[in-house]
């Protein structure tokens, strides 16, 4: 039971790190889009940015996945 909490922190705070990080690489891009194209808020450029960085999220989320099957099978 005390390593299944320990494996639930690290993956909580693991979870935490990814958001702050995310969170940061959010205002840097909203920079960008200003520098840019002058605003931050242009709804197609911000629309198609989430779009791309959805679809890179989960071909990486499925490329981990693959990653992390082979591993427990070996």
């Amino acid at each position: 039971m005390k390593s299944e909490v320990i494996e639930k922190i690290a993956a909580l705070m693991t979870a935490a790190f990814g958001l702050v990080a995310a969170l940061a690489w959010n205002d840097a891009i909203k920079a960008v889009f200003t520098q840019v194209f002058g605003v931050a808020d242009a709804l197609i450029p911000m629309i198609s940015y989430a779009v791309i960085v959805t679809i890179i999220a989960v071909l990486a989320t499925l490329w981990i996945g693959k990653i992390s099957e082979k591993a427990k099978s070996k």
